[in-house]
């Protein structure tokens, strides 16, 4: 034990082996800061416990308040769902009694569908639609840039005649589109039936106007099957038609300007309800009247008038 000295610890009443005073400052250092802290953490708990500031005070009664309006949230959210259930249940009636088909969506050219409504999608299925979403859409452009320099082709062409490009109306949303070209569902005799155009719905005596110059070719006044009708001639060998017209404005070998009026919606014939039924024609050939509609709607609307002429199931003649 020669060396070694001992000293008398006054804290533990005990005697121990003498270190170095460093390390004993450091030690009674350390001892007192954690007593420090530990007897914060015990003033702060307590003062916390006790005491609360103005904005936690805010906050304790913003929770009560949304805890006495909880309950009452529960019984409403059911009754509104109830209530929204009725109306589209109501909607769903009346579209199926118009057209005997499904309503279709609000908004009828959304593309993305459900794919990007969720975040838990891996990243290899999004490259790989990516992938071939990009391959399509190159395709597609290949294909429009060979579409227009045809119709620049033609344009440049001086035999070219323009085909009449604007609607008989002036203003017809495509939500009031109906069926338009094929086998419809006629509303009198509920069977399958061609429909060689397209039905407007619109109130009664709206105007109806020549999408072209040209003249009348025929007209005809009837009560039954299309009721009134007007014919008009353009250049090219195209002929538009119009079909349960209110009153016609017009008489047969007269020359009309793109925009006259030649007639009124109306429900004349077998109508079931107020519309201008419309077909555009090429030498006999039935054509789509939607096709011939571009100088009058802009290019998103114009997917949405395809849509409805397309999926709406039942005419209106």
């Amino acid at each position: 034990m020669a060396g070694n000295r001992y000293e008398f610890d006054r804290l533990d009443f005990r005697i121990r082996r003498a270190g170095h005073r460093v390390t004993r400052a450091l030690w009674a250092l350390l001892r007192f800061l954690l007593s420090v802290l530990s007897l914060s953490v015990v003033a702060y708990s307590l003062v916390a416990l006790f005491y609360s500031t103005d904005e936690e005070k805010a906050l304790q009664a913003e929770n009560e308040l949304y805890s006495a309006l909880y309950p009452g949230l529960g019984p409403r959210l059911d009754h509104v769902r109830s209530e929204l259930a009725l109306l589209k249940g109501k909607d769903e009636l009346i579209y199926k009694d118009m057209f005997h088909s499904e309503a279709p969506a609000g908004d009828p050219v959304s593309s993305l569908g459900i794919f990007f409504g969720s975040d838990s999608i891996p990243d290899s299925k999004l490259v790989f639609y990516t992938a071939r979403k990009s391959e399509r859409l190159v395709r597609s452009a290949a294909g429009i840039d060979s579409l227009f320099a045809n119709m620049v082709s033609s344009l440049k062409d001086t035999a070219f005649v323009m085909p009449p490009m604007t609607l008989p109306l002036d203003s017809a949303s495509y939500i009031i589109t109906g069926a338009g070209i094929g086998e419809k569902i006629n509303p009198f005799y509920t069977t399958t039936a061609t429909h060689n155009g397209v039905d407007f719905m619109a109130p009664p005596q709206t105007p109806v106007r020549s999408p072209a110059d040209g003249f009348v070719q025929k007209v005809q006044k009837s009560r039954k099957g299309e009721g009134n009708t007007v014919n008009i001639k353009h250049k090219g060998g195209y002929v538009t038609r119009y079909a349960h017209l209110s009153e016609i404005k017009v008489q047969q070998g007269q020359a009309v300007r793109k925009g006259a009026v030649i007639g009124t919606v109306g429900m004349s014939g077998n109508s079931y309800a107020p519309h201008l039924h419309y077909e555009v024609r090429r030498d006999t050939t039935v054509l789509d009247p939607l096709g011939f509609i571009f100088a009058s709607v802009t290019p998103e609307n114009y997917a949405n008038y395809l849509f409805m002429g397309q999926y709406t199931q039942q005419s209106m003649d």
